[in-house]
């Protein structure tokens, strides 16, 4: 409903006479920089229909693309929760009572089973306290990494992390391949388009190197120049942004390289999670066995006094 009004509001401002991208600056969060300068350009160019219709593929891929990891993510997030639930449990409310029988037999028990025991304890008189220190610690992560110099230096760490440096560059550098593309495509000035489309990358570090770039394209430099200096985009999409310079087609070459890309974090993410799954089954499976065993133990130490 709320967006409905908007856009009763923006036609409002249309039948007054303004443009299609000046009705829509009145409502930033709904209709970003990206949709505005393109319309702008659409509008200008004569080609608004063309330009509206790869704005609605653009953002159908992008929700595809946000949909598929989401869903590729639920299974070992779930299977995480239910691990964790299952542990609490055992180590909660079934060990305690087992290990009243064995105080009862005087017995010695295993080391395996004194580590249990200890574990079981820490469960019982510290788990809530840990629950509520862990998620306070989440809470001032997240606090402090929305600090402009501490997000900086985040996400300066993403793009060199040995295990998450691939996933963090290829994202972003898709990202903004695709919107520098649309841009372009639709008409939209190149150093204009660089402004905006920096906008769109989520990695700070990385969105100030692409303003360094955007300054020297101003100057007159090459795009491919221009993005080589950072050392954070890959060979082959500074390859075909210098071939797509050279021929004239940079939007085409830029929307190929971004495609794929993006095709390539997806299938890197995708193996990565489906590596997670089964390391969280053993993971699972290899405590609940130490827990069995640590119960067991005594039972079979006692068995073979009796015996």
């Amino acid at each position: 409903l709320e967006f409905r009004g908007v856009l009763f509001r923006s036609r409002s401002r249309v039948m007054e006479g303004y443009s299609l991208a000046r009705s829509f600056e009145a409502y930033p969060k709904a209709f970003p920089d990206l949709y505005r300068a393109t319309i702008a350009a659409g509008e200008s160019s004569g080609h608004l229909d063309a330009v509206l219709l790869q704005l609605a593929d653009f953002s159908e891929s992008q929700h595809e693309s946000r949909t598929r990891i989401q869903q590729a993510m639920i299974y070992p997030i779930v299977l995480f929760a239910l691990t964790i639930l299952i542990l609490a449990g055992l180590l909660g409310y079934v060990v305690p009572d087992i290990v009243e029988v064995f105080s009862d037999t005087g017995q010695a028990l295993p080391g395996l089973t004194l580590v249990v025991i200890a574990a079981s304890d820490w469960v019982a008189d510290y788990g809530l306290y840990t629950l509520f220190i862990a998620a306070g610690l989440a809470w001032i992560t997240t606090k402090l990494l929305a600090m402009p110099t501490n997000k900086l230096r985040f996400d300066r760490y993403l793009l060199h992390a040995p295990f998450l440096r691939s996933m963090s560059r290829g994202r972003n550098t898709s990202q903004f391949a695709s919107t520098l593309s649309i841009l372009s495509a639709s008409g939209v000035p190149l150093v204009e388009a660089m402004k905006i489309a920096s906008e769109v990358v989520s990695n700070v570090w990385l969105r100030t190197k692409i303003q360094e770039a955007t300054i020297k394209v101003s100057e007159g430099g090459s795009l491919q120049s221009a993005l080589s200096v950072s050392g954070y985009f890959p060979p082959m999409m500074l390859y075909m942004i210098g071939s797509g310079e050279q021929s004239g087609e940079l939007d085409s070459m830029l929307a190929r390289v971004a495609k794929y890309m993006e095709q390539e974090v997806e299938s890197l993410l995708a193996t990565l999670l489906s590596l997670l799954g089964p390391v969280m089954l053993i993971v699972m499976g290899g405590a609940v066995f130490t827990i069995v065993m640590a119960i067991l133990l005594p039972i079979i130490n006692l068995n073979q006094l009796v015996a």
